[in-house]
């Protein structure tokens, strides 16, 4: 065989199978005051457990083998705290009574600024929890005022760790935190810079994620400015209706996406009760479209929520009509039509449904 076919079985055999060739060894030591409990090591971008152990005499160990740096926590089970490192080869010891960890200096790093950007707030929200009912009334401004010193204190050091940590793995950890605090548009600025976590598996996801989330919103948006497709879908009685008797008959309508089980649904409810009380008599209607799969929790919510308008549904669930005919994946949503049957707006939610339906009404 000559040295060209040599070298491209290799190049083969390396391309699938990548994941052998960055397996390193993990070794973990640690000890807890939870004598008896298991203690476990989750790989962060999965959510799966990859090993385990039982507390005895206040010591645990755990070795295996995972993805070179993946992003792994130790915690006890089923406890909300995870100790945090890179698996990078470097064995680690994790201390689960104060969440220190020794090993590498990147991670010995990553614990001190994972402990020291979260401790102010776990502190402020055990005070908060020490309150009674009525104190926490009594001193509302004073615990949101202080929320709001503890978010900027943790947005500025999450800032400090993005310019100081550039060129390690450390900023992958804090990558949701930096794109709550600071915004999308801000992290992909950063990650164009090519930084050296802008490869890791956790931060491809994200941007994978994002990506799709903003082809699902141009989808959905690219509906507005258009005239409504029709659908068909049965009353609380069982009889069939079609969409185009309600809409472009001259009202505003809001065509509503929701179900019984939707939580979110439901808080926003109230709002858009109001909002049919407040405008109904000058001229703006609702259409519920329901992704329920049940008859009676529908008609139940329906009464319970108080809801007067004509309300539809296939009773499929996801599958309904509604779902496929208007791109919606995520509830609640809505859209809202105009006299002639153009749909001009979606998504309003909270003060946007109100804002927009003043802008209409109370020119």
């Amino acid at each position: 065989m000559n040295m060209k076919k040599v070298l491209f079985l290799a190049a083969l055999i390396a391309a699938v199978l990548p994941s052998e060739a960055q397996q390193v060894k993990y070794t973990v030591n640690g000890i807890s005051k939870e004598n008896g409990k298991t203690v476990v090591l989750r790989d962060r971008l999965t959510s799966q457990i990859v090993d385990s152990a039982v507390v005895a005499n206040g010591k645990f160990t755990m070795s295996g083998n995972a993805e070179k740096d993946a992003y792994m926590g130790v915690s006890i089970k089923n406890a909300d705290w995870f100790t945090m490192f890179f698996n990078d080869g470097t064995p680690v010891t994790v201390n689960l009574n104060d969440s220190t960890l020794k090993g590498s200096p990147q991670n010995e790093r990553l614990t001190r600024y994972d402990v020291e950007l979260n401790a102010p707030y776990g502190a402020f929200l055990q005070k908060v929890q020490k309150m009674s009912q009525e104190e926490r009334e009594k001193k509302q401004v004073e615990i949101t005022g202080g929320m709001m010193i503890i978010m900027m204190k943790m947005m500025t050091g999450v800032e400090k760790i993005f310019k100081e940590e550039r060129e390690t793995l450390i900023p992958v950890a804090f990558i949701s935190e930096y794109q709550q605090f600071l915004g999308q548009e801000k992290l992909d600025s950063v990650l164009a810079t090519k930084p050296a976590y802008a490869n890791h598996p956790i931060v491809k996801r994200m941007v994978e994620q994002v990506a799709q989330q903003k082809a699902q919103e141009a989808k959905k948006n690219a509906f507005i400015g258009q005239q409504f497709t029709d659908l068909e879908e049965a009353d609380v009685d069982g009889n069939m209706h079609k969409l185009s008797e309600y809409v472009g008959k001259g009202k505003w309508v809001l065509v509503d996406f929701w179900a019984s089980w939707c939580g979110p649904c439901l808080q926003e409810m109230p709002n858009v009760v109001a909002a049919y009380e407040k405008y109904h008599a000058k001229g703006f209607d609702i259409v519920g479209l329901s992704f329920d799969n049940k008859k009676e929790p529908w008609v139940k919510a329906i009464a319970d929520q108080n809801m007067p308008w004509t309300h539809l549904s296939d009773l499929k669930g996801w599958r309904t009509v509604a779902s496929s005919v208007y791109g919606v994946n995520s509830i609640p949503d809505n859209l809202l039509i105009d006299p002639q049957g153009k749909i001009v707006a979606r998504g309003l939610r909270a003060q946007g449904l109100q804002a927009k339906l003043k802008e209409i009404f109370e020119k």
